[in-house]
């Protein structure tokens, strides 16, 4: 890869909310004039600034000309020692990231006749970022600071935006979705958006959810979730751990036998749903049992698409400072987590074989199911368009 390839590269590390913003800084350096690179980094666990850290060192080698710039959490939370590196050239915090004067001096002017860039098959809509929760493993309010909504208006926009360049699919994201709406006049819940985005466009094919946390989920949410077609099967909840101790010590705001109702209760309604989750191996003072408890919950609550975590101390969190569990258990303990999802996922997709489903065409010749299973697809087919398969076998883990 050298410099002339493109006038903007734009890495993006961590959560779909940094991919929904990645979108938009692309849009923002098309007309750059200098080659420019960006590191969209995340800060959720040390390992995640480390990989920032490798994708800047990367990028500058590939990149020895261009303009580096580094923004996103890792950035936003240590802007001085990524300042320090040699290979950055500029660094743009979270609350600048959607200001084109923060990226180059005559962005303004540039941004006004852009087009959004060249989309993606899906779209990802940020819908809120922040958080004004305090889970003690987590340094991302200080990357992102308190919980903030975009109205239902600017989101429908938005939106509009990507249908009309021919999306199928929209994706809501953000740091904590479910707390959309607390920060806005009357405090809608979650609900109230979901219902206005499917009101305002009946020819949307597709609208899916990021990931949710249970608790927040509101009645007209769960309905909708269950009840109506075009919002996808697929829930994917930030349930972090199955052992209740664990939790408390998280001080997430449910317990192991929320989670199992919560999932129980998803499927009765809508049978086809499928769970996602992510976990974390090895928190501070997990013994055996509580791990147990951990591994249980996968297929307690029918995790089909797991986003398993290894623990890894983040200075600056509570967890930090609590007993830590040896590295080398916490490497175990992940991979058999991810072994048990693996389970779960294959007796999953084997259920799938023979039955028609829908599928969203990809440009690399795969697509995904409304629960999200990955799908080959037959050679020729148009990306971007919607197509009905009946897999008849599973060749490395996708449908065929």
């Amino acid at each position: 890869m050298t410099d002339a390839v493109a006038p903007a590269e734009v890495v993006t590390l961590g959560c779909r909310l940094n991919l929904a913003e990645s979108e938009s800084i692309r849009t923002i350096l098309a007309d750059a004039g200098t080659p420019t690179v960006v590191v969209n980094s995340c800060a959720v666990t040390a390992e995640a600034v480390r990989q920032s850290r490798r994708a800047v060192r990367r990028l500058r080698r590939s990149h020895p000309h261009a303009r580096l710039v580094v923004t996103g959490c890792a950035a936003t939370i240590e802007p001085d020692s990524f300042s320090a590196m040699a290979e950055v050239d500029a660094v743009v915090p979270n609350m600048a990231k959607a200001d084109p004067l923060a990226w180059h001096p005559n962005a303004g002017e540039t941004a006004s006749r852009q087009r959004p860039s060249e989309v993606h098959t899906r779209a990802f809509v940020p819908v809120q970022t922040g958080c004004d929760h305090a889970c003690t493993f987590c340094i991302i309010p200080q990357g992102r600071g308190p919980s903030l909504s975009t109205p239902v208006a600017d989101v429908l926009r938005v939106i509009e935006r990507h249908l009309l360049l021919g999306v199928n699919e929209i994706v809501l994201s953000g740091v904590d979705v479910t707390g959309w709406g607390a920060d806005l006049p009357d405090a809608p819940r979650l609900g109230v958006l979901v219902r206005a985005i499917l009101d305002a466009f009946p020819r949307l094919p597709r609208l899916r959810l990021s990931s949710l946390d249970g608790v927040e989920i509101d009645g007209l949410l769960f309905e909708i979730i269950t009840g109506e077609a075009r919002v996808m099967p697929h829930v994917h909840l930030s349930l972090q751990s199955g052992d209740d101790m664990v939790l408390k010590r998280m001080k997430r705001r449910h317990n192991r036998a929320q989670a199992v109702e919560l999932t129980d209760a998803l499927r009765a309604a809508r049978p086809d749903i499928a769970i996602g989750a992510d976990l974390i191996a090895g928190f501070p003072t997990e013994t055996d049992a509580m791990h147990a408890n951990n591994l249980a919950i996968v297929r307690d609550c029918g995790v089909v698409h797991g986003h398993v975590f290894p623990y890894s101390p983040r200075p600056g969190t509570p967890a930090a400072r609590m007993p830590q569990v040896a590295p080398v258990t916490v490497r175990v303990r992940a991979a058999e987590i991810r072994a048990a999802v693996a389970d779960e996922r294959a007796r999953w997709l084997a259920s799938l074989v023979g039955a028609p489903r829908e599928v969203l065409a990809e440009r690399d010749g795969t697509g995904h199911s409304p629960e999200f299973a990955p799908y080959r697809l037959p050679e020729g087919t148009v990306a971007g368009t919607i197509v009905t398969l009946t897999p008849t076998r599973i060749i490395e883990g996708m449908l065929a």
